[in-house]
This record gives C-alpha cells, structure tokens and sequence, in this order.
C-alpha cells in the first residue's frame, strides 16, 4: 500500500520560507516522477512542482519560479518543496503526488500572512 505523508506547513509571514517534506512508503518511489500541488481557497487544484525520477529534472509553474526549489532523496524515498520569499498567495494546501497515479498524499496546510 502506497502511501505519501506531507509535513512542514505552517504560518509564516510573507518573505518568510518553508521546507514542504512528503515521504513515501509502500512503492518503489525511484521510478516515480514526483509533483506538488497546491489548492488555494476557492480555486482548482494546481501543479506547482514536478521533478523526474531519472536526472532529477525540476519544471515550476511561473508563479513560483525563482522561489521554490524542489528535490528528491531516493534513498529516504521523500521529496522535498523549499519555498522562499513566500508571498500570501501562496497560501493554501499542498500535496504531494506521484504523477500519474492516484495516489495522493493529505496535504498540509501553508498560510502566508501579509
């Protein structure tokens, strides 16, 4: 049984940053493109991050490019979303992603405060 954990949110004031951890267990996690998302209040879910599970290519969506840096630890199976320079529109529930499968993490919850 798949199953992926995500840890790290928080409140923080904008500028401030956080370190978005999801670990996963139950899978072979190495051959897994890997992807944040993120669910604001009163909007669609949105991809945020995605890092391939061969070279460890990041893509970000635009929004957040320059400030979130994403990475992978194959060997402690857990993906990492470094967010800097937070701003309150990054405010909203994050959750982790396998790509292509339906497995999804609970999410957890970053609030950015002006």
């Amino acid at each position: 049984q798949v199953q992926l954990v995500e840890s790290g949110g928080g409140l923080v004031q904008a500028g401030g940053s956080l370190r978005l951890s999801c670990a996963c267990s139950g899978g072979t996690f190495s051959v897994y493109h890997m992807g944040w998302f993120r669910r604001a209040p009163g909007k669609e879910r949105e991809l945020v991050a995605a890092i391939t599970w061969t070279d460890g290519k990041p893509y970000y969506v635009d929004s957040v490019k320059g400030r979130f840096t994403i990475s992978r630890d194959n060997d402690k199976n857990t993906v990492y979303l470094q967010m800097d320079s937070l701003k309150p529109e990054d405010t909203a529930v994050y959750y982790c992603n396998l790509l292509g499968t339906g497995y999804w993490g609970k999410g957890t919850l970053v609030t950015v405060s002006i």
